[in-house]
Parts: structure tokens; sequence; C-alpha cells
């Protein structure tokens, strides 16, 4: 059921079972992170494999301190100019948090959605949530109720309607080792921006498996249909004859149908881009193409976490 009533999510979320929420990244499946039945339930909805942690989510700076041993400076001053937004911090957890959610890792990756919606409803409750995408694992992840509805509907009693994500690609995630900030998966909060207020990061490419942080693994945010990456005029010339949909920047390809396209910005809008990404894939993965080509944006700014959405859609 798709829904605005915060009252209902919060009687749903009490009795251990889930709520997808709306965040400003993705939608969230979301359930109480201090209780092992009902991150067990995430996992089994989801179908996600238990060594994949998830991320946290709460309200407030000083609630998150309830959660961590500890939050080194670096990550003190991303959390000021950052949070609530597009910023996971990965901690060392407290044992409150079970190892369930963190896969045995002692390090929890937490965050602060900037949504009004989901952050009057965290106000409300007496326990985090940990809340991955609300898609089947390794599908495209949600940016609408709908698309939430559309794959977990039947298998979750509510979905709280927070309209269309307005960043569209999950958070970046960042760590620490000693004064090392390490960032292990690029998202909606630009490199350049936590550089601007931390100086340089190194960036991690995926891990394939036992991963550190969530959202490191190698294949994933895949379609059904097969999914390449490449210049796409040359990719024309190697497949005549299929039906082909076509995901590029800015720029229109004569060869395809408009209707098999999906133009991320006209205007070459890296946010704009980015807020269309998994709608732009879904929908073309609903139309039973043979071959969905994508060409990689400019290697900077969002275009980082864009390009590696697509590669993992093509791994």
């Amino acid at each position: 059921m798709i829904g605005k009533d915060i009252k209902k999510a919060i009687e749903i979320l009490n009795k251990e079972q889930l709520v997808a929420i709306p965040t400003e990244t993705v939608y969230g499946l979301g359930g109480n992170a201090l209780s092992s039945k009902a991150v067990a339930e995430i996992f089994k909805v989801k179908n996600r494999p238990s060594f994949d942690p998830l991320i946290i989510h709460t309200d407030s700076l000083e609630k998150v301190e309830k959660y961590v041993k500890s939050i080194p400076e670096k990550a003190m001053l991303l959390a000021r100019e950052f949070m609530p937004g597009s910023l996971t911090l990965l901690l060392p957890k407290e044992d409150i948090v079970p190892d369930l959610v963190t896969s045995g890792s002692p390090l929890v990756a937490v965050r602060l959605p900037h949504h009004p919606m989901t952050l009057e409803l965290l106000s409300n409750l007496d326990f985090p949530l940990a809340a991955p995408s609300a898609n089947p694992f390794g599908y495209i992840s949600p940016t609408s109720a709908q698309h939430v509805d559309n794959q977990l509907g039947k298998k979750i009693p509510y979905i709280l309607d927070g309209g269309s994500c307005e960043v569209g690609l999950e958070s970046t995630i960042i760590g620490f080792e000693g004064e090392e900030a390490i960032v292990y998966r690029k998202g909606g909060l630009a490199v350049e921006a936590i550089e601007a207020v931390i100086g340089s990061v190194k960036v991690l490419n995926h891990s394939t498996s036992n991963p550190k942080a969530p959202g490191q693994l190698k294949s994933h945010y895949a379609p059904q249909t097969p999914f390449q990456i490449g210049n796409p005029n040359e990719l024309f010339n190697e497949h005549k004859g299929k039906k082909i949909g076509v995901i590029s920047f800015s720029k229109e390809y004569e060869q395809v149908p408009a209707e098999n396209q999906v133009v991320l910005s006209a205007l070459g809008d890296f946010s704009e881009a980015a807020r269309n990404l998994f709608a732009g894939m879904r929908h073309l993965d609903s139309l039973n193409l043979d071959l969905i080509i994508a060409e990689l944006l400019p290697e900077k700014d969002l275009g980082r976490a864009i390009n590696d959405r697509l590669k993992r859609a093509a791994a």
C-alpha cells in the first residue's frame, strides 16, 4: 500500500515490520536497525546476501553519537557541512548495533537523509532505521514510490510516498583510516565537494566480495535487458538489426527512435543527469529491447558516480 501517513508508518515500524521510505537519494527499505528480527526481514525481502552491510538512518548528529564509539575530526567537519544530505560516514560501531547490520564488521555506516517526511518519521522513533535501497538485490534502485510498489509492493505492508527523489543516486560513503579519508562508494555527494572541506581523499573501486561498506559489489544496479557501455555510433554498427535503447548524457542519436532513448540532461547538467539515471534505466528496461547501450559521462563531479553505476550495471 502506498500512502503519506507517517503515523501508520511509525506503528508498522514499532511492530518490527518494514516500511519503504523516501530519501533525497533513492527510496529505502526501512526497518528497526536495533532489531535483529527486522534487519533479517530486510535481507529476506530484498534477497540480499548477508555479507553486504546496511546503512542506518537517523535524524540528528546527537543520535548518531549513540550508535558509534567515536567520530574523527574530519568526519565531524563533513557532518557539519553535509548532514542531513547525501553523505554516509563509516564509523566504529557501539555494541547496541547488531552485527547483522554491519555483516560482522566493527564499523557501521550512518547517515541523516535530507527529506522532510523521513526526518519527521525518524524524529518520532526510538531507534534508527536500517534502510538499503527498496528494490530486489542487484536491480536498478527506485526513485519513486511506484518503482517500489512495482517490485516489493506485495512483500511489505506500507510504502511512504514522498514524491520523486531529488538526487537520484545513493549516498557517498566515506570512512577513515588514521588521518586518511577514504571514499568507499561514489554517490550523490561529489568527491570534489568533500575535498573542498577536508582536502584530498583516497577513492576506492568496488569490491567483488565481502565489502567493507554497503554498495561496493561489482555487479549491481542491473536491468534485465542486456546492457553495454561504449561509443554508441560504433556499437550501432556492431548490433545492426537489433532493437536498441540508448542512455546518453546530453545528445540524441538519429539511428535510434526517440522513444528508445534516454537523454539524461540536454543541458549537460550532472545533477539533472543523476536524478534521471535510474528512472531512465527502468523505462528502457520495460520496452522489451534486445540491448541497452550507455555512454559514459565526463569523469568529474557527479559524472564519476553515474559512471560507477553504469559500469556495475554492465558488469
